[in-house]
């Protein structure tokens, strides 16, 4: 029986703490750092999986970046090295978006937490790309948006939107989005969707009287086709990660 798909909080513990990761040295520079993770949503057929994920100071080998990725940083810092050693250095609270297949290494000192959510179809091949050049966006939390950014054919209620990243495969958009007040109806979702709230209030309804409230900080995950309605008493700005795919 397939599971009903849920609106997911996600908490920087998960549920009741993180798994230790099994690794491979091969995988690093460095020695074996110690990492844990706790995955909230994972379809292993299409590659998608989000999760709150921790490691100690580490190097990764270098090569391809393993699927195309959307981060918030919980705690710590961390740079990415291209093949001349030039790094883009992401700290505690921003969002990063990595595309899939830039020639990196992740390099670290200290503790590292994050949120994720990374799309790695199990079937494509990793495309040869010979630069990392703009392959990391590195995305400031406290980026507002404009009346440049207002959606033109927004129903009701002003949106705003701001795009910083789409894959090659154009299945994941980053991006920033707020809105006035609404409350909308009870309907499937069209995409999976992991929401970071940075300003505002919404409280997502289910059917069987379920409903959620989420506030500034707050992270949630909502699964493609999963009933609900969206209610946001006075205003609401959020950065998400939208993946759509064929079913």
């Amino acid at each position: 029986m397939t599971a009903i798909p849920r609106v997911i909080r996600m908490t920087e513990n998960g549920p009741s703490g993180l798994t230790p990761m099994d690794l491979d040295l091969a995988d690093f520079q460095s020695p074996l750092p110690q990492q844990a993770v706790h995955v909230y949503y994972s379809d292993t057929a299409r590659g998608l999986h989000v999760g709150v994920w921790e490691t100690s100071t580490m190097q990764e080998a270098f090569g391809p970046y393993p699927g195309d990725e959307f981060i918030i940083v919980l705690e710590g810092q961390f740079s990415i090295r291209d093949a001349d050693d030039n790094g883009v250095p992401a700290t505690k609270g921003q969002l990063v978006a990595f595309r899939n297949g830039i020639p990196v290494s992740w390099k670290q000192d200290g503790y590292l937490k994050k949120f994720y959510i990374t799309l790695l179809d199990p079937d494509a091949e990793t495309p040869r790309i010979d630069s990392a050049d703009g392959g990391v966006i590195v995305i400031d939390p406290t980026d507002e948006l404009t009346d440049a950014d207002i959606l033109q054919d927004a129903e009701g209620a002003v949106e705003r939107e701001r795009e910083y990243f789409n894959n090659d495969a154009e299945t994941m958009t980053v991006g920033l989005w707020d809105s006035e007040a609404f409350k909308g109806a009870m309907s499937p979702f069209p995409s999976h969707e992991f929401v970071y709230m940075v300003a505002g209030e919404v409280t997502i309804m289910e059917p069987g009287g379920i409903s959620q409230t989420f506030t500034a900080g707050d992270a949630f995950f909502v699964p493609k086709g999963t009933e609900c309605s969206w209610h946001v008493p006075k205003y609401i700005r959020k950065f998400f990660a939208a993946v759509d795919h064929e079913d």
